[in-house]
């Protein structure tokens, strides 16, 4: 299954080890995830500039938000709009306080995200599919392997 090799590839990297993920105590809260600049961008047919994206983050990052889903480490052949991913996390102005995450669907997303250390994002949102025909067609990956 691609999900369990890049959970496997998160454990190797220690990239599951914040404490949040594993010593809450207490389980009646909500974590709410702003991810216009990643899912709200990623079908728009004209090519949004680096700049204004980065621009878009920063204005969110001071409006009080605690966790912001800012690109993807997808394919540029699949995703053209995310394909500017470490360009757009080297220009935002990281607010001390707010969460800076990134969406990848695969082994290949992980590597990059690993690859980028502390100039890449605090979290990672990991993309499965319990279905083997929506894992080919939104993650070109079978859920087999």
């Amino acid at each position: 299954m691609c999900s369990r090799i890049i959970l496997r590839r998160m454990i190797q990297y220690n990239i599951l080890s914040r404490k949040y993920n594993s010593t809450l105590s207490n389980d009646n809260f909500v974590r709410i995830f702003e991810v216009g600049p990643r899912d709200g961008l990623q079908n728009e047919k004209i090519q949004v500039p680096t700049s204004i994206k980065i621009e878009f983050i920063n204005r969110l990052s001071q409006t009080g938000l605690k966790y912001i889903e800012v690109t993807s480490f997808v394919s540029p052949k699949w995703v053209p709009q995310m394909s500017d991913h470490v360009e757009v996390l080297a220009g935002i102005d990281r607010t001390p306080g707010i969460c800076y995450s990134a969406l990848t669907p695969n082994v290949q997303g992980i590597n990059k995200v690993v690859s980028l250390g502390k100039k890449g994002v605090d979290e990672v949102a990991i993309f499965s599919a319990a279905s083997e025909t929506f894992s080919k067609k939104n993650i070109n990956c079978s859920i087999e392997t």
